[in-house]
């Protein structure tokens, strides 16, 4: 019963434990603009592994649902509220407990902040790769939970690269180190590799080991272009991929998308860009090449991008390039301006982006409505987005969703690139998996959290979501 739970939680935690109405309020949501219908019974503060583990065992004891939750950037619904849950918020465990030059790792809180680790790691020399477009605002235990990507998967790679070891609360208390510090280690089942993107269901991360790089030497060159249509700026991307090259960042957005960003930062904020003059359809393609070559390889995409129609600019300076990269960055808000926004996130293998995209279009006319996409193109990531107004997603946005996820998974691509499963996307998880897979992956579950008290409702619930609504103070 709630009012025993939170009675133990107070016993053992004091002053962490909150039911303050704000607090309660606050963790209904997260960036995917869906809301809890309920707040949770408690949210806790944890500032050391050892309160997370008195808050698990509690749990356990009482087989009440825990939410893991980090910096609430999510864009799944992977971290909000559930009905009669504690809420673990993991934000104030916030150290970088150990950097180490010789090895190149660090050992982090959860609650560390990508962009907060890359600042103090700048005057070492080194920098950590993964670069999810809101690095100021995500936590790396967020990161490793969802197995987040962003801005430079391609060359890269997404954060399970670059997680080497974890130490994960399991749901009945106990504390399990799983990985190591080594370039090389492959002795058992990788666990850790298995934690990474397992959304809070299998365990809580308090610690990650995690691979740092050399930051890369030499001079980061941008190119930009402005293309007659979406499909030229994706068969241009495929000629990238197809060149052998692989640049730091390659970012697309189509005409609908581009069309909101321009109106959004307005005359002056486009000014000396190549936005400045746009025609219906044109879309806006964005490399960066960093390393020795850099140069070199932003002439050879700015001559494919020339090549599929472009108009190109090509720039090394950093201001110039940041400027640019922030016309890429002003996307999501430039739709939240205008409505309610569903970010959807589907992958597929980089050839067959330009199908993709005449199908997002395709589906779009199908169901009378726009959809804004952009994407990660150097992965075959995209986001399209669906703006609407009011209180709840139309059902006409969640069948142009289902004929979009069904058309990526019938080209050979997946559900989510990035952002997780979540509770947004949970009914179509086993249409991609398979019978098999589905079973095998829900007894993985069963397994380690047998009582079922791990982010309950997350990624295997069957239930069409009848535990959240959309509202729009989410955005």
């Amino acid at each position: 019963m709630p009012p025993a739970v939170v009675t133990l939680l107070r016993d053992a935690l004091g002053a962490a434990v909150s039911t303050a109405s704000a607090d309660l309020d606050a963790v209904r949501e997260d960036r995917s603009g869906w809301r809890s219908a309920t707040p949770p019974i408690a949210v806790v503060h944890a500032a050391s592994v050892a309160e997370v583990q008195a808050v698990i065992r509690i749990a356990h004891e009482t087989s009440t649902p825990v939410v893991p939750r980090g910096a609430g950037t999510g864009l799944a619904g992977g971290a909000i509220a559930s009905p009669g849950a504690i809420v673990l918020d993991l934000s104030r465990m916030n150290r970088v407990l150990e950097i180490s030059e010789a090895d190149e790792l660090a050992v982090v809180e959860p609650g560390v902040l990508n962009g907060d680790l890359n600042d103090g790691l700048a005057p070492l020399g080194l920098w950590f790769a993964p670069d999810p477009a809101s690095r100021a605002i995500s936590s790396i235990g967020g990161n490793i939970a969802t197995n987040a990507g962003g801005l430079l998967c391609a060359k890269y790679g997404v954060t399970r690269e670059a997680v080497l070891g974890l130490a994960v609360v399991l749901a009945d208390g106990r504390l399990l180190r799983t990985g190591h510090r080594t370039v090389k280690g492959v002795t058992g089942y990788d666990l850790t590799a298995l934690f990474t993107g397992s959304e809070g269901t299998l365990g809580v991360i308090v610690e990650a080991t995690v691979r740092l790089r050399p930051i890369t030497p030499g001079e980061t060159v941008t190119v930009a272009a402005v293309l007659p249509d979406v499909e030229a700026a994706a068969a241009a991307c495929a000629a990238v991929t197809a060149a052998r090259l692989r640049p730091a960042v390659l970012e697309l957005i189509d005409a609908a998308g581009l069309a909101r960003v321009a109106a959004y930062l307005g005359a002056d904020g486009i000014a000396g860009t190549p936005l400045e003059s746009l025609g219906a359809s044109e879309t806006f393609l964005l490399a960066q090449c960093d390393g020795a070559g850099a140069a070199d390889e932003a002439d050879e995409i700015a001559g494919l991008f020339a090549a599929a129609g472009g108009r190109v600019s090509l720039s090394a300076d950093a201001a110039a390039g940041d400027r640019l990269l922030g016309i890429r960055r002003a996307m999501h808000p430039a739709l939240a301006a205008s409505g309610q926004v569903l970010i959807e996130d589907v992958a597929v293998p980089r050839s067959r982006l330009p199908e993709m995209f005449r199908a997002i279009e395709e589906i779009g006319r199908r169901h009378g409505i726009e959809i804004p996409t952009i994407a990660h193109a150097g992965d075959g990531n995209l986001h399209p987005n669906f703006v609407f107004t009011g209180d709840e997603v139309p059902e006409h946005v969640w069948a142009a969703a289902d004929d979009m996820f069904r058309t990526a998974v019938a080209l050979g691509g997946t559900l989510t690139g990035e952002h997780g499963v979540g509770i947004l996307k949970r009914r179509w998880l086993a249409d991609e998996l398979g019978d098999d897979s589905y079973e095998l992956q829900r007894g993985i579950k069963a397994l380690f959290d047998p009582r079922g008290i791990l982010n309950p409702g997350v990624m295997f619930d069957e239930r069409v979501a009848t535990d959240v609504s959309e509202d729009p103070a989410a955005r």
